[in-house]
């Protein structure tokens, strides 16, 4: 072989590549270009540059590297001579870049993030190649998911969903009450019976699209995310194969994300696999109507009592409309559940809802205009309770242990309605039977429909008790029975309850006192007396009303308050002056109304509020003196809690009907006690004190309990509408209510009926059938129990209003205490106090009454003889002398929940 092709001798620096690239790097030639002749001095591009091969320069000699590790240190030391062009090619070097022996290529990352070769924020900004990447992977994953999702749900069955349970409820020894829910009301029929108006009225009302649609409708959800991002009424975008996925999972009725999610893929499945006709009939074979009616052919036996191939355009349309929440949009009403659920406001739902239904239908061709100008009246409804198991009053203990399970409980409205639950209630049965007794007596003694049919008919009473000691509710009457009559009359119903509002005002008095009058505009609350039961206030008949800095209260049109008294009586001639336990015992107007304003009518609602009553649609605005007459209109069951509140001294609780709730063996909710102290000892014992007379010397004499302590008050409203009695001892407080109401579901008025004649009665009034009810039932229920005194009042307060009044101006007269003044500007006599009391009042009626004889004045109940009038409702205008009925001044007679301005329930 010749020389110059002979192979050179192996350099120490690490092979002849590194070799190689050390001297293109050191010669400023580009990397993987060949080197210069062994015997060369220098490169083209660069003469002055040393050889790789060569002496280092001026001065230099030739210093072979020993390998890559000292390669890489002379780069980093600067140990080579000739600046960067050196420092490069040992770095080179030390990389390993070439393809020489002994060096391996540097490994490079999957995901390159943080960037290689970048600094500062470049090293953190992905790529598109791995923002591409990722967005590929993640729709592939959500691919896979939705795959694996949709192959393991499953079609839901018909016949799985129907298998909803029953719940148990027991009284309150343990015993077994009724078991009522689940399959008691359910039947699956096929898709031929369930009648074509049925499916298109339920398509033109929820799912217009349901013929086209794949189970779900993208563009429906779409616009209720849109309309209720906007703030408009929160809906639903669910197809009707949605709403049938949701009823028929019996296995999984939790809101959560997860269930949601699940539902949307079984949705999908069953728009895909299975037939429209199936889906139709399978969600009208399992929704909930209400009145316990699951499915179409119960909801139509629940309604109107036909089969479902029966029904007509207008009761499918009806029954479409109970679809969007049997709560709110069956007629019948749910109050006890949500007060905003009355029959009246139902009606005027569902009616709206059943029009707009039937004429959705002709828009979407479904209905001809034809055959929808023949239903232009509201359905006839059944009776909403039709199963034996709730007649009698069980129908409404069970409804009012449903709605305190739903309002104060984790468990819903539809997981109780699937059933499976034992609910523990504290319902008594012994009281309960009682308790039915004492009103059916009265009853069937004094109610006689057919002789009386104009005085006698829709008369209602209602009752509860409730034990001061632990706020349990023990029985209640709610009406005649159950699945005949579906207002549960111990709840709230509208009627007011008249002057048994009154130891409220007293309550207020003792807890805060009176303004101290001086003449100011304003007065703080530091500048009270709190009063003592003695202290004096007028019983004047048609007494001005006045606000604490002495001016006469007016109305908005400048009409002055004259208070009157049943039957005109004025109290105590010639001072008038009548001590606020005397006013209590003879329910006297005047004294209580100026009481009232004298403490405030807002501490007069306060101190109801803190005694038990709730500041709802029940409780009447307090702007009008009459409230302190009992313009509002809780319920049976609120009034016994309240008086409860003073039965305990001063310790108040909300009534409870449900003690626990079971699942398979768990607890689900357990009633926690909570008691509040809004009364000291001092000021409830006082109000028990006063009340006390009411009932052994006063208009609560029939509620007398032999060898027993008993405190209540009666109550008659203006007009003789409504009468009360609400009464306690230290272990049960009973409030019994008595009224005339038709409140059929087809009857939308609902309007309260006068009681004049009722029961063969002239008037009937708190001390006549509500007292007599209530004795009747605190002696049974309290029969073998230990009679137990109530506590010593202690002394409280002073006796305010205990000065002879000023004397009267020169055209002023003292008016006789047997007949109103004709004139409106009267004043109290100059004439010194007398300490006589006045006689026992008498009922008589209002001259122009053509109800009434000759007695010549008006009475209003809550008297041993008819108690008192609750404010000047239908009295002569101070002005003009002509009956008033009070509407053009707020007022309604006493009927409704505004206390208008001469409407007063009193007594």
């Amino acid at each position: 072989m010749s020389e110059h092709r002979r192979k050179p001798p192996q350099p120490q620096g690490g092979g002849r590549a590194a070799a190689r690239r050390g001297a293109s790097g050191a010669s400023g030639a580009p990397s993987g270009r060949r080197a210069a002749p062994r015997d060369a001095t220098g490169s083209p591009s660069s003469p002055s540059a040393p050889s790789s091969y060569g002496p280092g320069g001026p001065g230099g000699e030739e210093r072979p590297y020993g390998g890559r590790a000292e390669a890489r240190r002379a780069a980093r030391n600067g140990s080579v001579g000739g600046g960067g062009g050196r420092r490069r090619a040992a770095e080179n070097a030390g990389r390993g870049r070439g393809r020489g022996r002994g060096h391996e290529p540097a490994k490079k990352r999957f995901i390159d993030y943080p960037r290689a070769g970048k600094s500062g924020a470049g090293r953190w900004l992905p790529s598109w190649r791995l923002v591409t990447g990722l967005f590929i992977g993640f729709l592939g994953s959500m691919l896979a998911v939705i795959g694996i999702a949709y192959a393991l749900v499953e079609v839901p069955e018909v016949a799985k969903a129907a298998r909803a349970q029953n719940n148990v409820y027991y009284w309150a020894d343990g015993s077994q009450m009724v078991a009522t829910g689940g399959e008691t009301n359910r039947q699956i029929i096929k898709y031929a019976d369930i009648p074509r108006a049925m499916r298109n009225a339920v398509i033109s009302a929820e799912n217009k699209t349901f013929n086209k649609d794949k189970g779900v409708d993208p563009m429906g959800i779409a616009r209720a995310v849109v309309n209720m991002a906007k703030g408009g009424q929160t809906q639903g975008g669910s197809t009707i194969t949605q709403q049938y996925v949701k009823n028929a999972r019996l296995d999984d009725q939790s809101q959560t994300f997860t269930r949601k999610f699940k539902e949307l893929f079984i949705s999908i499945k069953v728009g895909r696999e299975v037939s429209k006709e199936d889906i139709m009939a399978g969600y009208l074979n399992t929704a909930y109507y209400g009145r316990n009616a699951y499915g179409i052919q119960a909801a139509a036996r629940a309604y109107f009592g036909e089969d479902a191939e029966d029904l007509n355009p207008s009761q499918c349309a009806l029954l479409a409309t109970v679809l969007k929440g049997a709560t709110y949009y069956d007629p019948a009403g749910y109050p006890e559940i949500d007060p905003a659920a009355s029959p009246k406001a139902n009606r005027e739902r569902a009616e709206k809802r059943w029009k707009w239904i039937l004429d959705e239908e002709v828009k979407d061709g479904r209905l001809s205009a034809e055959v929808r100008n023949k239903y232009t009246k509201f359905p006839k409804l059944e009776s909403p309770r039709s199963n034996v198991k709730l007649s009698g009053q069980i129908g409404y203990l069970v409804s009012l242990a449903k709605a305190y399970v739903i309002n104060n409980s984790n468990v819903t409205a539809g997981q109780l309605e699937q059933g499976g639950y034992e609910i523990h209630t504290t319902f008594d049965k012994k009281k309960v039977d009682q308790l039915e007794d004492a009103v059916e007596k009265v009853r069937k003694a004094k109610i006689k429909p057919k002789l009386r049919p104009d005085k006698d008919t829709h008369v209602q009473f209602g009752g509860a008790s409730v034990n001061p000691k632990n706020g349990a509710i023990e029985a209640i009457y709610g009406g005649e029975d159950a699945t005949k009559h579906f207002t549960n009359n111990a709840d709230t119903t509208g009627a007011q309850v008249g002057s048994t509002y009154k130891p409220f005002v007293l309550a207020a008095a003792f807890k805060n006192g009176v303004r101290d009058k001086d003449g100011g505009e304003s007065q703080s609350d530091t500048e009270r007396t709190i009063v003592n039961p003695k202290s004096k206030y007028s019983g004047k008949n048609k007494l001005k009303i006045k606000n604490y800095n002495g001016s006469v209260w007016q109305d908005k049109d400048g009409k002055e308050w004259l208070q009157t008294n049943d039957g005109q009586q004025s109290y105590n001639p010639p001072s008038y002056r009548i001590d606020l336990r005397e006013a209590m015992r003879e329910s006297v107007n005047s004294a209580y109304v100026q009481l009232g304003m004298d403490v405030g009518l807002d501490k007069v609602k306060a101190a109801a509020m803190d005694a038990g009553l709730k500041d709802d649609k029940s409780m009447a605005g307090a702007t009008y003196p009459s409230f302190s007459l009992g313009t509002s209109s809780p319920s049976a069951i609120r009034m016994a809690g309240a008086y409860a509140t003073f039965a305990d001294q001063g310790k108040q609780r909300d009534p409870f009907s449900v003690k626990e709730v079971k699942k398979e063996g768990e607890t689900v909710f357990q009633h926690k006690e909570q008691v509040k102290s809004p009364f000291t000892p001092e000021v409830a014992n006082n109000v028990t004190d006063v009340l006390k007379t009411v009932v052994e010397k006063g208009t609560g004499t029939s509620a007398q309990l032999p060898g027993r302590q008993v405190a209540g008050k009666t109550g008659t409203t203006d007009g003789n509408k409504s009468a009360w009695f609400v009464g306690y001892t230290p272990q049960l407080s009973t409030a019994i209510s008595m009224y005339r109401l038709d409140d059929d579901e087809n009857n939308s008025k609902r309007e309260f009926l006068e009681m004049f004649g009722t029961g063969g009665e002239k008037k009937i009034h708190g001390a006549s059938f509500p007292a007599q009810i209530w004795q009747d039932y605190m002696e049974e229920a309290l029969k073998g129990k230990r009679a137990i005194p109530f506590p010593e009042p202690g002394p409280i307060g002073e006796i305010v209003g205990d000065i002879p009044p000023p004397s009267p101006t020169p055209t002023e007269e003292p008016e006789p205490s047997d007949s109103p003044s004709p004139t409106p500007s009267e004043t109290k006599s100059s004439e010194p106090p007398k300490p006589t009391e006045s006689p026992d009042p008498t009922e008589s009626c209002k001259p122009w009454d053509p109800r009434c004889e000759d007695d010549g004045g008006v009475t209003d109940g809550g008297s041993e003889n008819g108690g008192n009038n609750g404010g000047p409702g239908g009295e002569p205008s101070p002005t003009t002398g002509e009956p008033d009925g009070g509407n053009d001044n707020g007022g309604n007679n006493g009927n409704d929940n505004d206390g208008g301005f001469w409407a007063g329930p009193t007594g």
